[in-house]
């Protein structure tokens, strides 16, 4: 696991270097992620996340061989790790409270090396299958579902509801890609609007809300949100066909707007194999550590209307909306978005091979790039 051609070392140095450095590029308030709200700091939560996970699942590696990423599309670990990681995480207490304490393992493996002239190798399993769970148990790692929060809440004077800011995020099974959801909802449900819209459209000074709290704001709809989000938040979904399906299943909840941040694909030299191109350019950066891409998109959709609902004698129709998909972009149809964005984050000397060869310019068409110096990202490049 310590040699420096250990294709799992390789892979493991890449993509910690890779989060480390969209983290600096979200944490950096000069971030074009900046210009979106509140995006760049919910994006940064769920990379501590993976962050944490990938920690665990090198750990994990002192104890197994049990580890798998799909080489051929995402750069991602495959979804069976991440219920591993989830059921270890789960069982973790359980099983560490049958393994010896650090310091017991310590001085056995000191007394086997005195007594037998050679390595410990079965305690020193021992040993990394209890650091390892110890970080699941006390750390934070990306699970299958991360339930949804509140972040943010307002009021919308023009229509008198509370406005709410809610992300959740998931790592699609097929896909095998890290996805984080964030949605802006009214909310016209009678005890909320009762709660917290004053008579002049402003939110009630009067209720303090001790943001984030866990869930849907609204206490009667947190659950079936909960199950929604679970539901509805597959890769194969348009981000239109999940803000129309919210819409569609809550009366008196209204999605003005569902943003997707999709991580991946991640590109590492010597270990994926989805670009010819970008495998061949980066097998020949010279430090293996700075011979990766990673790449991420924004999906965005915005209601552009709502239907007014309808309140009768014998039927009622609630208030819809209308999603705007901005047909006259083929990319933007095929996705079922208003609109996107599409990023890059590279290390200076591998943008520099890509250059060199003259594929900078194939490979990021249609992409925002941003090159990772040292501990500085440059962006618009």
């Amino acid at each position: 696991m310590t040699a420096p051609d250990n294709p799992a070392v390789r892979y493991f140095d890449a993509i910690a270097a890779a989060l480390a450095g969209l983290d600096i590029f979200l944490r950096d308030d000069s971030s074009p992620l900046y210009r979106h709200d509140v995006i760049a700091g919910v994006v940064a939560e769920y990379i501590v996340r993976l962050e944490g996970s990938f920690t665990a699942w090198r750990n994990r590696l002192g104890f197994t061989d049990s580890f798998k990423i799909n080489r051929a599309e995402s750069g991602f670990p495959v979804f069976q790790n991440v219920l591993e990681l989830e059921n270890d995480r789960r069982t973790a207490p359980k099983r560490l409270a049958a393994i010896p304490a650090p310091d017991a393992l310590r001085a056995d493996m000191a007394d086997f090396i005195l007594r037998h002239k050679a390595m410990p190798t079965e305690l020193q399993r021992t040993m990394a299958e209890r650091l390892y769970l110890e970080s699941v148990n006390g750390g934070q790692v990306f699970p299958p579902f991360v339930l949804p929060r509140t972040v943010k809440v307002s009021v919308n004077a023009k229509t008198m509801r509370p406005y709410y800011f809610v992300h959740w995020g998931a790592f699609d099974g097929l896909a095998n890609l890290p996805l984080v959801y964030m949605a802006a909802l009214e909310d016209s449900s009678p005890n909320m609007v009762d709660q917290l819209v004053t008579r002049d459209g402003q939110m009630n000074p009067k209720v303090d809300i001790p943001l984030p709290v866990d869930g849907l704001l609204n206490p009667d709809l947190a659950h079936s949100f909960d199950d929604f989000a679970e539901k509805n938040s597959a890769y194969s979904l348009s981000p239109a066909t999940i803000a129309g399906n919210l819409d569609k299943d809550f009366a008196t909840l209204h999605p003005k707007q569902l943003r997707r941040f999709v991580l991946g694909p991640f590109y590492s030299a010597g270990i994926t194999e989805h670009n010819s191109t970008v495998t061949e350019v980066l097998n020949k950066v010279r430090k293996a550590e700075n011979a990766w891409l990673l790449t991420w998109t924004i999906q965005e959709v915005f209601s552009k209307n709502e239907k007014p609902g309808r309140k009768g004698l014998f039927s009622s129709e609630p208030a819809t909306q209308e999603f705007y998909i901005n047909t006259d972009d083929l990319e933007a149809a095929r996705m079922g978005v208003s609109g996107y964005e599409k990023h890059a984050l590279v290390p200076h000397e591998a943008y520099q091979a890509l250059y060199a060869a003259g594929e900078a310019q194939k490979i990021f068409a249609g992409y925002k790039v941003h090159i990772l110096s040292k501990d500085r990202v440059i962006s618009d490049v």
